[in-house]
């Protein structure tokens, strides 16, 4: 099969490579899609190697048919999967428990950009925070695939949701749900009173997060964009009753994934079969031009998730 390697630091190339042998719990996934996270342009870089056992090759999520089933799948289905590595290739193994069913009413290309923001979104929202009806959540990042995504989930649950992003992209994100919009070049987020703040930033917005959070409110970092070290304010916390999360989803055990699939299953998936969330897809390429949209991706002027298609 072919897949994009990182031939050296900084580099992608589509080359041929050995097909995935399944182990006895796994299914095998001819790709019909897969998307661009931040990660992988990480992992490109040199600064997020896959976690023990994964494939060498970016791509945390795909789509595509079953062609050799596991788990009480069967040959032909058209399935989207949670990955720790390797969707950028024609083919993938992976766990049974981490393959959902493509959503009634979606195509297999645009579920290939599912399995991460919303498994994402749901562990972090639901499962770490406890977002519920009448909260209001401060979402960073808005315009990003988990921005959007988190947006529409928070609006679903009842959450009263305030986003920050460039301007530009504030018309589509109200479309999306969000009550209000904030500018972060210029505006001021920290006197929302979140419930929750489900932030990308880390460092750089620490101390303005703690600032926004009301009292028993919760902090969930799930993206160090803004660096990885800052000092806390621990009577700031203790003053709110607050509390401060941080997680990543690649590295978590496969018990854990499957647990948070199975849930994204029962929560998130009913949500897109009836339309109360709408995947959006700023644009599609071919695999083979992946490095061009990591470019798209790390310029940051994209609304929605950017797809890469196999064939």
């Amino acid at each position: 099969m072919r897949a994009m390697t990182i031939p050296t630091k900084g580099e992608l190339a589509w080359s041929e490579v050995p097909d995935p042998v399944p182990g006895p719990d796994e299914v095998l996934i001819r790709t019909a899609a897969t998307a661009v996270n931040r990660a992988d342009l990480l992992q490109v870089a040199g600064f997020y190697p896959p976690p023990p056992g994964a494939p060498e090759y970016p791509g945390l999520e795909c789509s595509g048919t079953v062609v050799h089933a596991a788990g009480g799948w069967r040959d032909g289905a058209e399935v989207c999967a949670l990955l720790g590595g390797g969707g950028y290739a024609e083919l993938v193994a992976v766990p049974a428990a981490h393959v959902l069913p493509v959503p009634s009413g979606i195509d297999v290309v645009t579920a290939g950009g599912l399995p991460e923001v919303a498994c994402t979104v749901w562990s972090n929202l639901t499962m770490v925070a406890g977002l519920q009806a009448g909260e209001t959540v401060l979402i960073h990042g808005g315009g990003s695939g988990i921005g959007t995504f988190a947006i529409q989930y928070a609006k679903a649950l009842g959450a009263r949701v305030v986003t920050t992003a460039r301007a530009v992209k504030h018309e589509r994100l109200r479309e999306l749900g969000a009550d209000v919009c904030l500018d972060y070049t210029v505006d001021d987020f920290t006197e929302v009173g979140a419930d929750v703040v489900l932030d990308i930033m880390g460092a750089s917005y620490l101390e303005r997060n703690v600032r926004a959070l009301a009292t028993g409110g919760r902090l969930v970092v799930i993206g160090l964009q803004g660096g990885t070290k800052a000092e806390l304010n621990l009577g700031a916390l203790l003053a709110k009753r607050a509390s401060v999360a941080a997680t990543a989803l690649r590295a978590r055990p496969a018990a854990e994934k499957a647990e948070i699939v199975a849930g994204v299953r029962r929560d998130v998936w009913p949500l897109l079969e009836s339309g109360a969330i709408r995947p959006v897809v700023d644009r599609t390429l071919p695999l083979a031009e992946a490095a061009a949209a990591q470019a798209v991706v790390a310029a940051g002027a994209h609304v929605g998730k950017v797809l890469l298609v196999a064939g």
